[in-house]
Parts: structure tokens; sequence; C-alpha cells
């Protein structure tokens, strides 16, 4: 398969670890520039680091359009023509039924998941259309696609990102513009201890063997953005093996089938 991926400059939000932050290697190590993007300011400058020079980042919240209009435009020369957009930063707050959740919480995911998703692809897509050429990649989740208690809204801006990514292809037919929605299982990220803000809570959580690695879904990614033009894969579901649908329902008897991808263990 050909290095699709090769000087193609691509943004990377939510950067700072996780999913988003295995991609930005992950693709780094095809040969991509990166721009990553998050609001932990310390972290972003220690990917760089890692990275080198083909590596630009911005703290910023992606919920704030003008913020990222500005950063945008004051891009190094380098860095100005955005090749592909993965959209990835994602908030889940509380773990409260719809009837005792917190409102500003709900709205605080709206933003974040769906605002931050409509501010940079409204910014980065007339780009990509103008120059025929471009991919976004939507994070989603199976959440967007299996209910699961407590997961009222979050679910919902998830089942937002997989039908906006569809009818952006609906949108973009007959151009060289690729819509990917990626929507992962459960994976070992710190996402549970943001969501339940307990690390007790989120080790538990995570304590099955099987569950996925950030390095597999920048895997799926990488895959999906290296196959020919002529492809678009619509939306790719992954689920851990011993996870059958969104609801954290495992097969506990199941032993641990390989170690964790690149020697890693729970991401931090």
């Amino acid at each position: 398969m050909a290095n699709e991926l090769s000087g193609r400059t691509v943004v990377v939000s939510g950067a700072t670890s996780g999913i988003g932050a295995a991609t930005a290697r992950h693709l780094a190590r095809d040969g991509a520039r990166i721009v990553a993007l998050g609001r932990r300011a310390k972290r972003l400058e220690r990917l760089r680091e890692e990275l080198g020079p083909a590596c630009h980042v911005m703290a910023v919240d992606v919920a704030d359009g003008a913020a990222l209009a500005r950063m945008f435009a004051a891009l190094p020369p380098a860095f100005a023509t955005v090749d592909v957009l993965i959209n990835n930063a994602g908030v889940a707050l509380g773990n409260d039924k719809a009837q005792d959740a917190d409102a500003a919480k709900w709205q605080a995911m709206v933003d974040t998941n769906i605002g931050g998703v409509l501010a940079l692809t409204r910014l980065l897509l007339p780009g990509m259309v103008a120059r025929d050429r471009g991919d976004i990649v939507n994070i989603g989740s199976v959440a967007g696609s299996w209910p699961y208690p407590t997961g009222n809204v979050y679910g919902a801006t998830k089942a937002f990102i997989r039908q906006f990514t569809l009818n952006l292809r609906a949108d973009l037919l007959g151009r060289n513009v690729r819509a990917i929605c990626v929507e992962p299982g459960t994976v070992r990220t710190e996402f549970a201890a943001v969501r339940t803000g307990s690390s007790a809570s989120a080790d538990a959580f995570y304590g099955h063997p099987n569950l996925m690695y950030p390095e597999d879904v920048a895997e799926i990614v990488a895959f999906c953005l290296r196959l020919p033009r002529r492809v678009n894969i619509n939306m790719v579901e992954a689920m851990p093996l011993g996870q059958a649908f969104s609801a954290p329902i495992f097969a506990d008897d199941m032993a641990e089938l390989e170690p964790p991808p690149h020697g890693g263990g729970r991401q931090a």
C-alpha cells in the first residue's frame, strides 16, 4: 500500500493524551507533518519535543471558534496547507442518569464534542474542496450507535458525529475529499477518570485485560488514510474482543490474548 501520508499536513485535535496523542505519533512516523491541538500546553510541548520540527502545537479549546481562526491564520508556511483533519477532541462528563444529570456538564459535552468538530470542519474544509483533495476523520464512539445507562448526552453527541460524517459524504460526492467516522469501543485512556472524577473507578473500569489501546485506534485511522483515493471508509466500528456492545459488559473469563502494543500500559 502506498504511503498516502508522507509530506502531508495533519491536524489532530485532542492531541495531549490517549487516541489523539497516539494518532499524532503514528502519523508522524509515517512521514506526516503534525499540527497538534489541545488545552494542556505543557503536554503539547512535550509532544512537540518528541516529534521534532515536523510538529507544530496549538494550545486552544476547540470550542472557541474565534481562537481557532486566529491561530490557523498564523500557521507557519510549512503547515499552512492542511491535508487531513482528525477531529478527536471530546469529553465525557459525569456518570449520572438523565434525571440526575448536571445540565452544565451536558452543555460542556455539546460545546466540545459537537461545537469543536463543527468549528474545525468549517474552518478547514473549504480549503480542501478548493484544492480538490483532503481527508476528514471524525472520532466517534460506539456510544453513538448503542445505548447504555448514563450515556445520555455523551452518546447523543457521538451519534451526531456519525450522522454528520455521513452527511459530509453526501455533500462531498464528486469531490476528492474523503469523510471517515471511526467508532471505537472501550479504549484504555484517562477518559474514565475524567468522567467519574476517580482514578480508582477508572482502574476498576479498565481492569479487563483485553480492552483496546490508543495505538490500536491510531492504526485504524492510518489504515483508512493509506487506502487508495478511490476508497472511502464511511464508518468503522472497532470493539475490543472482550466487549460486545456499548455498555461496559465484558467477557471476564477471557485470558489476556497478547501484550499491549509498543509495551504500553494504561494511558495517563
